[in-house]
């Protein structure tokens, strides 16, 4: 009979730091890896679940809950307010 690997469950919040650390500029999957002890593979596995994850799970502003929906509009504004359209 073979032995099962035991994977170690990391929490919530250190993937999301994992995830954050690796979008960092200059900063890579592995570079962020490297740091934490973990593999690269796992941390584009956590930023694939984020960005899979419907509603309201990870779409926090200052602590407030927004849909995705809400999100994505949010974002959008928000680049339109610093990218306005040219004058005619």
């Amino acid at each position: 009979m073979t032995k099962k690997k035991r994977t170690q469950a990391y929490t919530e919040e250190f993937r999301r730091e994992a995830v954050l650390r690796a979008e960092q500029p200059g900063n890579t999957n592995k570079s962020a890896a490297e740091e934490l002890g973990i593999s690269a593979q796992q941390i584009y596995n956590w930023r694939r679940q984020f960005n899979r994850l419907s509603d309201k799970q990870f779409n926090t502003v200052q602590g407030v809950e927004y849909s995705q929906h809400e999100s994505e509009e949010l974002r959008r504004l928000k680049r339109d307010l610093h990218c306005p359209l040219p004058l005619k």
